[in-house]
């Protein structure tokens, strides 16, 4: 079945072919994009969809959340708001619920918050383990994640459990928890961070999932100064997470991990892309990532939503979108950009065509995946313009129409 979806006010593609169009059309073949073009161009389809002047996005492509959690830290949230700092500590709330949650319970929440975030734009997700924090729980954390994500992370590495010595349970980490992972994830991430885990311990588990044939990511520099950029660029991590607190050597070892890539074509060798996470720095209140910084010196920037029990309990990556068009001193475009196709270069999914069925996202070209986002506006400006206002009208996930 083909679907034609014309009369789109803007197509904001993120295609370096096919920029920004006026009054366009799009039709899919099944899970892919089979045209673009002129509406008035626009061919014959089994089914037709009036957009009526909207603008239309790519999907969001949310390559930072942890979904797979039971419990409320409603109570540190309330202390980090009357003046209380924020520390690595409070996952430990988190992993004694998830621990306590039966597999049922586990897989209705995660697809719960999936719903939450496809209701709002999202199609396509990352998100990782590290509420389990032994072999057995982050096995089956992995295991229930891949049900519900299009990509899972490794994060056994989130927090040293209480009571646990910190070598020894990095030690497990690269051992026997990897090898009980592993059937169902993609990355490895590590939180290298002040109460979590050090340069040293971080290195070490880098370098077990690196050859275990996982790709890597990092939470680095969100609490203070740190190795996180250093490291993550020294492995050719995908991304690294969070970046509030970056040294001008920081911004410069990622910016030279993208000398060998064009931007105009986006093609070349992949550096470490930077992922702001604006709804946790707000939560948390550190100072929010330089985002403007990262892009003016060259760096690769994503959005996400970072959608988790203590620090960022949204999965809106529009709110995240807004946020860093009022506060970060991104221009729309940027953060659409950075919340769509930036996601999709730091999943290692910004390519592809036709592929294995491994399509590209992030961006809307033909034999991309079918991956659309229509708006309540005849603009993507509207998503800042209205704070707050959810303008979602419609979504299509793979080619079906899921809202």
């Amino acid at each position: 079945m083909s679907e034609l979806i014309t009369n789109i006010g803007e197509l904001m593609t993120q295609d370096s072919e096919q920029g920004t169009r006026r009054n366009a059309a799009v039709v899919l073949e099944g899970e892919r994009i089979a045209w673009i073009g002129d509406a008035v161009h626009a061919p014959a389809a089994d089914t037709v969809t009036d957009a009526q002047g909207r603008a239309m996005l790519p999907g969001w492509v949310d390559s930072h959340t942890h979904l797979i959690f039971a419990g409320d830290r409603t109570a540190e949230f309330e202390a980090r708001m009357a003046g209380e700092s924020y520390s690595a500590g409070g996952i430990a709330v988190s992993v004694d619920a998830t621990r306590a949650a039966d597999d049922f319970e586990l897989t209705r929440l995660a697809l719960g918050r999936v719903a939450e975030a496809v209701s709002q734009g999202t199609t396509y997700l990352e998100t990782k383990t590290g509420y389990g924090l032994d072999v057995a729980q982050e096995a089956r954390s992995a295991r229930i994640a891949s049900t519900i994500a299009d990509e899972v992370t490794f994060l056994g590495a989130h927090l040293v459990p209480a009571g646990s010595d910190p070598d020894a349970y990095t030690e497990l980490v690269c051992g026997p928890m990897l090898d009980a992972v592993r059937p169902y994830a993609t990355w490895a991430d590590v939180f290298c961070e002040t109460g979590a885990f050090t340069p040293e311990q971080s290195r070490r588990v880098l370098a077990a999932c690196r050859d275990a044939g996982l790709g890597l990511r990092v939470h680095g520099n969100q609490l203070g100064p740190g190795a996180g950029v250093a490291l993550a660029v020294e492995f050719a991590a995908a991304s690294v997470d969070h970046v509030n607190f970056l040294a001008d050597t920081d911004v410069e070892l990622l910016a030279q991990s993208w000398s060998g890539w064009d931007p105009a074509a986006g093609t070349g060798e992949r550096g470490t892309v930077a992922t702001v996470l604006p709804a946790c720095d707000l939560s948390t209140r550190q100072p929010l990532a330089p985002a403007r910084r990262l892009l003016d010196a060259g760096v690769q920037l994503a959005i996400a939503s970072n959608c988790n029990p203590g620090t960022s309990y949204t999965s809106s990556v529009a709110y995240c979108v807004t946020t860093a068009v009022l506060q970060m001193g991104l221009s729309v475009h940027e953060a659409v950009r950075a919340a769509t196709w930036g996601g999709a270069l730091a999943l290692h999914r910004e390519r592809g065509v036709d592929e294995d069925g491994k399509r590209a996202v992030g961006s809307i070209a033909v034999g991309h995946r079918a991956d659309l986002h229509m708006l309540k506006a005849p603009s993507a400006t509207h998503l800042a313009y209205r704070p707050g206002i959810p303008l979602t009208h419609a979504v299509w996930r793979a080619g079906v129409r899921a809202v």
